[in-house]
Parts: structure tokens; C-alpha cells; sequence
């Protein structure tokens, strides 16, 4: 890490459990211990069924998100940024708790995009999630896209301007993340279980450029055998140590 001057990092909800919003595919996480809740982020299904849809906007309320804020871990990573060895932090979160800890957005890549906006899948408009929360709170359950497109309302669905499964990421994110895994000269993985693809892919992308490979995870993952060094330690714990 120090001798390093052009370090990437990918993060996972790992990397977020210790802000109080609970991972996906842990031993804890949402879909390991309630399958069907993937169903909310399944693009067809959303869009398909208007109880699905529902109940999405019910636990779009609910979210730990809002509560949240970056911890330890998060504002190690800052360190990076201010130090100027930062290349590009590439997450695979949707709660914006990187940016909220001081990163600058422009080094930032959100493959999977962000919860703290909705788009209309219809015309594309996108704002302010918090917005469209004060909808719901006031008694519109599937809420509609209110964008005038010059015959009057658009009338789309909405949903958070997220990648559900099903939709392709955005391309112009990919390619940046995987070019800065290509020109890195370290991969710093944090709090990912290194299975969701394509994301997970720019561990070999930077392996193969030359770059080493440090894991910080509290489960084992694929990549483990061809990483320099794999800490399973607890990230807002460990990861200062590592960044200092």
C-alpha cells in the first residue's frame, strides 16, 4: 500500500454492515435469510407486478439507509482520495455512503447505481429519491412518473435508479472501472463476495495487468488463492491500519 500510487478499490455491502445496513449474501444478509425479497430486485418482476412494486416502495420507507452514516472504514478510503494515490474507487453499494464521506464523485464509479435517486423507466427523468418518499408517505402506494412530456404526465413506472437483476449496467461505467483496473497498481477489495459479475471480474482484470491483489472480507471468496494478502478481520477495524 505505500510503495502504491495508483490504487483502486472495489467495495461490497461488507463494507457498510458496520453503518447499520445489513449485506445481501452474508450469513445475516436480506436474501440469505428471506430468498424472496430478491424478487424486489428482479427488473421483470418489478416491472410486471404492481403489489412487487408495492411493497418495494414500503421498504424503500423502511431503509436503514437513511439513518446511515459512513464509518470507519468508509473514511479510510477518504484518506486515500486526499492523499492523491486514489486511482478510482469502483462500489458495488447503492447507498451513496462513499460520497457522503468525502470522496470526490469524480473518482467514484457506482456500478449498480444509486438508491438516492429514482428514475422513470419510461421517459428516463430522474430525481431525488427523498422526493418521491413524501409521495408514498402521503398515500400513493406505486407511485407514477409526474414528468410533463408535452401531452401531460408521463405516467411511467418508477423505481430507484438502481441496476436490478435483469438490467445491463450503465456502459460508460464499466468501461471506466474496468480501464482503471487495467492501469492500477494495486486492487484493494473490501467487503465483496467477488460473485456478482461483472464487478468482480476487475479482481483478474487487475491481476492480469500486474497489479497485486489485497482482500479484505470476512467470508472466503474466489479469488482468495490469487490475492497477495486476504484479511478477514472486521473493515472498520482493519482497514485504517491497511490505509495508514
Amino acid at each position: 500500500m505505500a510503495a502504491s500510487l495508483r490504487i483502486v478499490v472495489l467495495t461490497g455491502a461488507g463494507i457498510s454492515t458496520e453503518s447499520g445496513i445489513p449485506d445481501f449474501r452474508g450469513p445475516q444478509g436480506v436474501w440469505t435469510k428471506n430468498p424472496e425479497a430478491e424478487k424486489l430486485a428482479t427488473i421483470d418482476v418489478y416491472m410486471s407486478d404492481p403489489e412487487v412494486r408495492r411493497r418495494a416502495w414500503r421498504n424503500r420507507l423502511e431503509s436503514p439507509t437513511w439513518d446511515a452514516r459512513p464509518n470507519a472504514g468508509h473514511r479510510a478510503l477518504v484518506d486515500l482520495d486526499r492523499r492523491g494515490v486514489l486511482h478510482m474507487l469502483v462500489t458495488q453499494n447503492v447507498d451513496g455512503l462513499h460520497i457522503a464521506a468525502g470522496h470526490d464523485p469524480a473518482r467514484v464509479v457506482e456500478i449498480h447505481g444509486t438508491m438516492r435517486e429514482v428514475m422513470c423507466m419510461r421517459c428516463g427523468n430522474r430525481l431525488p429519491m427523498s422526493d418521491v418518499l413524501a409521495r408514498v408517505r402521503a398515500g400513493e402506494a406505486d407511485p407514477a412518473c409526474k414528468n410533463e412530456t408535452g401531452g401531460g404526465p408521463c405516467g411511467g413506472i418508477l423505481k430507484s435508479a438502481t441496476i436490478s437483476f435483469g438490467q445491463n449496467l450503465v456502459p460508460e461505467d464499466l468501461e471506466r472501472a474496468e480501464e482503471a483496473a487495467r492501469a492500477c497498481d494495486l486492487l484493494l477489495a473490501v467487503g465483496s463476495t467477488l460473485s456478482v459479475y461483472p464487478a468482480a471480474g476487475l479482481v483478474p482484470v487487475a491481476h492480469l495487468s500486474g497489479a497485486p491483489v489485497v482482500i479484505v472480507n470476512a467470508e472466503p471468496t474466489e479469488y482468495d488463492p490469487i490475492a497477495e494478502a486476504v484479511v478477514r478481520e472486521p473493515i472498520g477495524q482493519v482497514l485504517p491500519k491497511i490505509v495508514g
